[in-house]
């Protein structure tokens, strides 16, 4: 497996992440879907890594400066035919050291509360995030769920 930062140019991984936004849209309605599109991982503010096989695309994650001490996870994935193989705990640690080189002292998430959620609700816990209020422009939602970890 390779984790590398990606510039989001190439035509695999805007599938990949367009299956993430389709499914989150089949899951979740409009007004509770905080997946950012192709545009919004482009922005300045955004760091976003892929992981491959030998071939692949088969995971993907992004950090999303809030401010100078403070990071949100955004656009964890990891590919259908790949989950439970240990992809989204290798990049999880990727992207938490990562956070902690670039100086961030806190990292938070918002996921979904739906019962699809909580393998990652788990991997976060096991990662160390605990459950906490909205950060952020996040306001309660009863599908949302938002945990956070100091650095």
């Amino acid at each position: 497996m390779r984790i590398a930062v990606d510039d989001l140019a190439g035509p695999e991984i805007a599938a990949f992440l367009e299956e993430h936004v389709r499914e989150m849209r089949s899951i979740t309605p409009p007004e509770s879907k905080h997946a950012l599109d192709l545009d919004g991982l482009r922005r300045p503010d955004v760091t976003f890594w892929t992981v491959r096989d030998d071939v692949h695309v088969v995971g993907c994650g992004a950090l999303k400066r809030l401010d100078e001490r403070h990071a949100e996870l955004k656009s964890m994935r990891t590919a259908g035919a790949r989950k439970r193989s240990g992809i989204a705990s290798l990049l999880l640690e990727h992207i938490v050291d990562e956070a902690r080189r670039m100086g961030y002292r806190r990292l938070s998430l918002e996921t979904g509360s739906d019962e699809f959620f909580r393998p990652a609700r788990r991997l976060y816990e096991k990662f160390g995030f605990e459950f906490c209020e909205p950060f952020a422009d996040y306001v309660p939602d009863p599908l949302s769920v938002f945990m956070t970890r100091t650095l």
